[in-house]
């Protein structure tokens, strides 16, 4: 039998040292499934893709907290993989195999006439060391194959990581590409009346669960960016209603001040590699981009221009910087090299383009596009071709990638009336079909969305 384990941290956003973890276990195929190749797949390069029907059971327990999580589980897996528009699962009542006779095999003719082409099962046990072991298998329906099999062994509380994890896998084996589900979301929580708003710093899983404050909103805080390789954010803070940059840590919850600019800082992103920070410097009225090295501290000024230089965003590889800049009349979108050398425009359409960011893949630049009395979020190449418009509204703003490079996420605000009310402001998902336009629930108003990268 193969196994492979890993180690993994259990992430905890309340300042702790408490490490904890979840061992993951390459089930074996059983059978002669080692032997067959599964037919079920998604083609996701293609315009539309036809949603794939899956059965996903409530994974089986024996006592009464077994059951519980495995509900639970079998639910988050079901609402993940559902949310992506590229699975429909099917109604639990139309089920007629039990999740207890789901242990021995399945029978595979009571799932293909309710029409389902893939299964998910799994088992839950809670073991004598108090460890909560996890196991799933994803099949085949048609070729009667098994597809994917792992057990999670961790701490019970873990079970809401456990099944995004197993969503990522079943997302990964029927498409060929990497899932987004383990993943975090760090955003501006807002509240208050319109000219007095208050936005604090927020957590949450890419589902809306889990949500927390990172700060108390005692200062103002605007667009908070993932480091792509630590668990850390940077993010502007007004403090005496100057703007400053700030790190923050989210494990231990400290908050450092990023160097000592006599100007205001603006506008700021890591790196790929996760050691530099991109950020806007403006003094005497001018903003240019400029780089600071965060193990040294020292900053590197990379445009010089009379222009508003704002918004870097770096290529995967490091090797560019996407950034916008009014320096041709209006705000447009430009790329230069790492080190500011070989400046080029490459937005020409009609309107005004702006907070640009670089897919983790490295083939897509999103965008905010101001045209027409209308705000759209786009993507183009990064030479400026292939340019697609994905949504339009009164005003969507600020996109940010999944992992995986076929997700953003971006929030929308709505007018409002003669009274002030209304102006409500909510965050979105949107595939790269732009078919697929879902709301990331939130607990009242939110802005500013940035993606982590897979929790690993």
């Amino acid at each position: 039998m193969t196994r492979e384990i890993y180690i993994m941290p259990k992430f905890d956003f309340i300042p702790s040292v408490l490490v904890l973890r979840i061992v993951v276990i390459l089930l074996a195929l059983v059978g002669n499934a080692a032997t067959v190749h599964a037919e079920v797949s998604i083609d996701i390069t293609r315009g539309t893709v036809e949603a794939l029907p899956l059965a996903v059971t409530d994974f089986h327990g024996i006592v009464a907290p077994e059951k519980e999580i495995g509900r639970n589980i079998a639910a988050v897996v079901s609402a993940n993989l559902e949310r992506s528009g590229l699975f429909s699962p099917l109604d639990k009542r139309a089920f007629i195999q039990t999740a207890a006779s789901l242990r021995v095999r399945p029978r595979f003719s009571d799932w293909r006439v309710i029409n389902a082409q893939a299964l998910v099962q799994g088992n839950v046990k809670l073991q004598q060391d108090g460890q909560l072991r996890v196991e799933f298998r994803l099949w085949d329906v048609f070729s009667e194959a098994q597809m994917r099999g792992r057990a999670f062994v961790t701490v019970s509380e873990n079970w809401r990581r456990v099944a995004h994890m197993i969503s990522d896998e079943i997302y990964k084996r029927v498409t060929g590409e990497s899932g987004y589900f383990n993943t975090r979301i760090v955003f501006i929580a807002e509240s208050g009346p319109t000219r007095r708003r208050i936005k604090r710093l927020a957590i949450m899983d890419q589902d809306g669960a889990n949500h927390q404050y990172l700060t108390d909103g005692s200062n103002l805080v605007l667009t908070p960016r993932f480091s792509p390789t630590l668990q850390e954010i940077t993010y502007l803070s007004y403090f005496n209603d100057e703007p400053r940059v700030y790190l923050f840590e989210i494990e231990s919850g400290r908050q450092e001040l990023l160097g000592g600019f006599q100007g205001m800082t603006f506008a700021p992103r890591f790196t790929s590699d996760g050691k530099s920070v991109l950020m806007s410097y403006a003094k005497n009225g001018n903003s240019d981009v400029w780089r600071m090295d965060l193990s040294t501290r020292k900053a590197t000024q990379l445009t010089k221009h009379s222009a508003i230089d704002t918004s870097p965003s770096a290529s995967p590889d490091g090797a560019e910087i996407a950034f916008n800049s009014d320096r041709g009349g209006t705000p447009q979108l430009y790329v230069m090299d790492g080190n500011g050398a070989n400046v080029r425009r490459i937005s020409f359409g009609r309107g005004r383009y702006s907070t640009p960011v670089w897919s983790h893949r490295g083939d897509l630049i999103a965008f905010t596009k101001q045209a027409s009395g209308k705000f759209h979020i786009g993507v183009m190449r990064p030479d400026g071709s292939g340019e697609r418009i994905l949504t339009e509204s009164f005003l969507d703003e600020a996109p940010t990638w999944a992992p995986n490079g076929r997700v953003l996420m971006f929030f929308r605000q709505t007018p409002t009336d003669s009274k002030g009310k209304g102006g409500t402001s909510r965050l979105f998902s949107i595939d790269l079909t732009g078919h697929n336009l879902r709301e990331v629930i939130t607990s009242g108003d939110a802005s500013d969305p940035a993606w982590s990268p897979l929790i690993p």
